[in-house]
């Protein structure tokens, strides 16, 4: 089977029937491969920007007190007998 007629939807549905680990592992390699061949021609590889601190901009979390009260506010009234 040549590479033109392997379609990436082919490609998928095989991936979705291996286990878990074995999706890890593809991915994996294939991670590996792409970052040899930007190597390759020479194209530095898009940089990662880190999780930590990826909200900040979006202030401090609520407080445990906050979401409890948030809770009690919406389930407050339920189940409703209005039905």
């Amino acid at each position: 089977m040549s590479v033109a007629e392997v379609s990436f939807e082919q490609v998928f549905n095989l991936a979705q029937l291996l286990k878990p680990s074995d999706q890890a592992r593809l991915i994996s390699q294939l991670a590996e491969m792409i970052e040899n061949t930007f190597e390759a021609q020479g194209i530095a590889p898009p940089s990662r920007r880190p999780l930590r601190g990826l909200l900040a901009d979006l202030g401090p979390a609520p407080s445990t007190e906050d979401i409890d009260e948030a809770r009690r506010e919406m389930w407050g009234n339920f189940p409703r007998d209005d039905f």
